[in-house]
């Protein structure tokens, strides 16, 4: 997974902390502060708020982890309350009209919780850490995403993982999807990776083998039309925790999931 401007998604973040961006530790009559009205958010109070949204604590084993009683499992079970209610609605309009129904997750923050990666290094992206972290198998799901993902599939709705992931990383994916729970067509056929050396014939306007210039926009939405057009399926929503999950089209409706520690364009 390629991850960029991780803590300077600061306008995400402050809009959760209900803060100004500009002008944070303004001057008062006895201090200055050149330019205050352009100072951009203070990142030790961004972090800080960033800590309240999750309800970061480290576990016994010294893991941080998000709170069950935090705004952010707060939001996450209204938007899973609300995915649920929709798609029985449209999983039975789907099969009524003779349609196969399927639902898109994203991976990364939107099933796998990371937060105990973006604490560790400080907000920063590593190649090397980021591939040490995935390959350990051991992330914490995110809030509800286990029963989201068994719940589509409880409504005769295939389930698909679209993902930033690269195919090297694939065995320690499935094998960390099985430990919180997701245990649901975690099969080639409906896991999608980043392949760059062998990239798929439907993604040949950006990749050939050994050239890989997809955006995250082309590879996901790219993959979402070969869901649809190639394989006949209605894609009735699609998750995921960055705007460039979800952009693109090939999908009836789109979940955003809250995400303030990174931004992937």
């Amino acid at each position: 997974m390629h991850k960029s401007l991780r803590i300077a998604a600061v306008t995400a973040a402050c809009a959760l902390a209900g803060g100004a961006l500009y002008g944070a530790g303004a001057a008062t009559a006895d201090q200055s502060t050149a330019n205050s009205t352009h100072e951009p958010y203070n990142i030790g109070q961004l972090v800080k708020d960033i800590d309240t949204y999750y309800g970061t604590h480290a576990d016994a084993n010294g893991v941080y982890q998000a709170s069950e009683d935090s705004p952010y499992a707060e939001d996450l079970a209204d938007i899973d309350a609300a995915a649920m209610r929709y798609i029985d609605k449209a999983a039975r309009k789907a099969h009524h009209h003779g349609e196969k129904p399927a639902v898109v997750f994203d991976i990364d923050d939107t099933l796998l919780l990371s937060l105990d990666y973006e604490k560790r290094y400080n907000y920063t992206y590593n190649s090397t850490t980021w591939a040490d972290y995935v390959n350990k198998a051991d992330r914490p799901a995110v809030f509800g995403s286990p029963d989201l993902v068994r719940y589509a599939e409880s409504k005769g709705v295939e389930v698909f993982y679209n993902s930033g992931l690269s195919e090297a990383q694939r065995t320690a994916a499935v094998a960390n999807l099985k430990k919180i729970g997701a245990d649901v067509n975690l099969d080639t056929d409906h896991m999608f990776l980043k392949d760059k050396a062998n990239p798929p014939a439907y993604l040949s306007d950006c990749a050939t083998p050994g050239t890989w210039t997809c955006t995250t926009v082309q590879y996901k939405s790219g993959t979402r039309e070969h869901i649809e057009d190639d394989l006949g399926y209605e894609i009735i929503a699609n998750f995921g925790d960055q705007y460039s999950d979800l952009e693109g089209g090939y999908a009836d409706r789109t979940y955003k999931l809250p995400n303030p520690t990174y931004f992937v364009s």
